[in-house]
């Protein structure tokens, strides 16, 4: 492997780990990501944390400060109401673009990403949360077109970051049984159907959250991460 392209793989193990960080709770909104410490932790240099640092930003679940430094991103209630309106427009064109493109292929892979999802039903709700946000970026994915990709990779992680900052908790039953109904529409190529179970889905996946400012819960510190750094330092040797 090139340095480049060794460079890059491990640039992309340590933003995929601190990503799952974030949507998983262990990362919480607000926390201080000090180069320093995160590099001495996933064992490489602060010029790789930096860019995935700025990989992150540009996602939305990190934010750069100006001397001060990086922060787990945290969303107002007004952005986070935002967010979801704005993303139930932009995944209805998802839905519209990939049924053009619909194969069995397509059918199967959906399918395998809602088993991983069932498998995780009964883990720790923080993880059925990255996946659900998986799920409709694999649509996007699907639908072949990288600016839509874009725009739901940033909204779809946001997202998932408001719901792991305000949301309740629920049983993830609503959310699995509704995206096994998104790919039956698809399945069957109708649209229309579709695009409403989507529309509802997403509506649904609002009302669930419990829009509060509760600020309880227990501090989270970058010993933590140990598990998602152990894998980026194991993976990239």
């Amino acid at each position: 492997m090139k340095a480049s392209d060794k460079v890059k793989h491990r640039t992309d193990m340590i933003s995929s780990a601190l990503r799952s960080a974030i949507l998983e709770r262990v990362l919480m909104p607000g926390m201080k990501l000090p180069e320093d410490s995160l590099g001495e932790r996933f064992g490489v240099s602060r010029t790789l944390i930096r860019q995935s640092l700025e990989r992150l930003a540009a996602e939305g679940l990190i934010e750069l400060r100006r001397n001060k430094g990086a922060m787990v991103a945290k969303p107002s209630l007004e952005e986070a109401r935002d967010l979801f309106e704005l993303r139930t427009q932009i995944e209805d064109l998802v839905i519209s673009r990939v049924i053009k493109n619909m194969t069995p292929d397509i059918i199967a892979e959906l399918e395998g990403h809602l088993a991983k999802e069932v498998e995780a039903e009964h883990a720790a709700e923080p993880k059925s949360i990255r996946l659900a946000t998986e799920f409709h970026i694999l649509l996007a994915k699907l639908a072949g077109s990288p600016v839509l990709l874009r725009y739901v990779e940033e909204i779809g992680y946001r997202c998932g970051l408001t719901l792991s900052l305000y949301a309740r908790p629920h049983s993830t039953d609503c959310g699995i049984a509704e995206h096994r109904q998104i790919i039956e529409a698809l399945a069957t190529g109708d649209e229309d159907t579709a695009r409403k179970l989507m529309r509802h889905h997403l509506n649904a996946v609002a009302d669930r959250a419990l829009f509060t400012t509760d600020e309880g819960g227990p501090l989270v510190y970058l010993d933590a991460l140990e598990p998602y750094a152990k894998k980026v330092r194991d993976g990239g040797a």
